[in-house]
């Protein structure tokens, strides 16, 4: 069984060649069968955890999320990344405080993002955000942990691939040891960013079904692939069909793809 040091060189150690997969737990029980599958890393995901607090994405403060991310390290013997949202601040000393804090949790990776939050500016000016990966590198220090630069141009509506290539090499610059741009999707997009922050490592969202593949993405150059929310959305979905069923029809028939009980019972009675 492997410590906090060892898990970091692991990570590490997946992001120096090959594309791995990445998948998005949203709790302990998610997170255990997604190490029983054998997947060699996992991901926090914002949304997916907001979603089981019945709460919206970004309503989760930084305590409860610090807590979240403490259990799904300790859950598993998988290195695990912080989705870490914009770092709970907006000015560089206030990330380091916070990234200080995600450091303190045994995670093996942290993104950062540069979506304010605010509808009016959606985005941090790219100098200012660039100052705020800045800041989380230098809380990380030498504990191994390697942060995730993310433009969120994409997901705010600023579908601009020049824009998302300028930012994403703001952030290499300032010390991001990952690059990630959620939302795009286009093959020569996926190049571009991936050229653009080279030799560094690129992530890709892919969320969706009957676009890439993990193969696909390998062959883009791309070293890593998360499923952000996606799992967790697959699993509200199942859940609203057979409550919907219940509701409206007084019927079972969604239980008809339910796991059995036996099935749960043996992969947790041993954990």
């Amino acid at each position: 069984m492997g410590g906090v040091a060892e898990h970091r060189k692991t990570f590490q150690a997946l992001h120096r060649s090959g594309c791995f997969a990445l998948p998005n737990p949203w709790d302990i029980g998610s997170a255990k069968y997604l190490e029983h599958l054998g997947f060699k890393a996992i991901a926090t995901t914002s949304a997916g955890f907001a979603f089981s607090r019945g709460l919206a994405d970004g309503a989760v403060g930084r305590d409860l999320m610090l807590a979240h991310i403490r259990e799904l390290v300790e859950a598993t013997e998988l290195p695990v990344n912080a989705d870490f949202e914009n770092g709970y601040a907006d000015n560089p000393d206030g990330v380091a405080e916070n990234v200080q804090r995600c450091v303190e949790t045994g995670v093996a990776g942290l993104s950062i993002e540069d979506n304010t939050g605010r509808g009016d500016q959606p985005l941090y000016e790219v100098e200012l955000a660039a100052e705020r990966i800045r800041a989380a590198k230098v809380a990380i220090g030498d504990s191994g942990v390697v942060l995730t630069g993310r433009a969120e141009c994409f997901l705010v509506g600023q579908d601009d691939i020049n824009e998302v290539v300028r930012r994403l090499t703001a952030y290499a610059e300032a010390g991001a040891d990952c690059l990630y741009a959620p939302g795009i999707h286009e093959r020569d997009h996926i190049v571009a960013v991936v050229k653009a922050v080279a030799p560094k490592p690129v992530n890709l969202l892919i969320s969706t079904p009957g676009g890439l593949t993990i193969g696909d993405a390998a062959d883009l150059g791309v070293r890593r692939v998360s499923v952000g929310s996606a799992l967790a959305r697959a699993a509200w979905g199942g859940f609203i069909r057979a409550a919907k069923d219940l509701a409206d029809a007084g019927a079972f028939d969604g239980f008809a793809g339910a796991t059995p009980h036996s099935a749960l019972q043996a992969l947790f009675k041993n954990q």
